[in-house]
């Protein structure tokens, strides 16, 4: 079993079963078959429902983990000369029910993203359903071709979500979906009210960390200043030291940063 197996948990079946039942008779769905998709999530246990709706199951224990977590990046992010800006969920519904908002806020900021559909509690566990994307690919496992061609698009959708007050927090190549030729964004997390200038920061710096093995620093700062300003991209370079350590991202910083002194200057 896998370290992110182990620390996540698994839901009991019965548990599961029960669950099953209660989507169908929330959505008139007759016979429930679920799909299990093989992914190790930290925070949920993800599955699919008649090849329509996509459902995440967030337990106790994935707050609690997802809590811990929240603490280290914020140790993280104050090594960078800035007070933290993670924020810690309450309970397991209260990390689902987040997500379902953060979903309907990019909608409403005009970006893709699965249609938001539900979000309950029940037997202590919070549960999300979003609409499923059945045919998606993750940006990061693009050919490198149309990696930089999308490249412009995802700053564009960065701008919109920001604009609108919504950071996303978690930006990484896996939570950025092409689906049939669209761009969509998944999986944003919590920041702290009034924070939001330096999760913005944040952000970029993660879009930037994404962009710069896949497509080189300079392509990835010229995407990202046909949207942003030199101050914004100043802001960014500020976080790119502590994106590096994190074990989702392998870039080459110090490139990044040359190619942002430069757009500056």
């Amino acid at each position: 079993m896998s370290v992110r197996r182990f620390v996540r948990g698994t839901v009991p079946w019965n548990r599961l079963e029960a669950l099953a039942r209660e989507l169908g008779e929330r959505y008139g769905e007759s016979p429930v078959r679920v799909a299990f998709l093989d992914a190790e999530n930290w925070f949920s246990t993800p599955f699919v429902v008649n090849d329509e709706y996509f459902v995440k199951v967030v337990t106790p224990q994935n707050a609690t983990v997802h809590a811990l977590f929240t603490g280290m990046r914020n140790l993280g992010v104050f090594s960078s000369g800035t007070e933290g800006f993670f924020e810690q969920f309450e309970d397991a519904y209260a990390m689902a029910a987040y997500e379902y908002d953060a979903t309907e806020r990019m909608r409403d900021s005009g970006l893709n993203v699965p249609e938001p559909v539900d979000v309950f509690e029940f037997d202590d566990m919070g549960v999300l359903v979003l609409e499923y994307l059945p045919e998606f690919t993750p940006l990061d496992d693009l050919p490198p071709a149309n990696i930089e061609a999308y490249a412009p698009e995802l700053f564009a959708g960065l701008r919109a979500m920001h604009d609108h007050g919504v950071a996303h927090g978690d930006l990484r190549g896996e939570n950025v979906l092409v689906s049939d030729g669209d761009l969509y964004f998944i999986d944003a997390t919590n920041v702290r009210e009034g924070r939001e200038a330096a999760a913005r920061a944040y952000d970029l710096a993660c879009a930037l960390a994404v962009l710069e093995p896949l497509v080189g620093a300079s392509v990835a700062v010229a995407a990202a200043c046909e949207h942003y300003d030199a101050t914004d991209l100043l802001d960014a370079w500020e976080f790119l030291d502590f994106v590096n350590i994190r074990p989702d991202h392998d870039f080459d910083a110090g490139a990044l940063k040359g190619e942002i002194e430069s757009a500056a200057a």
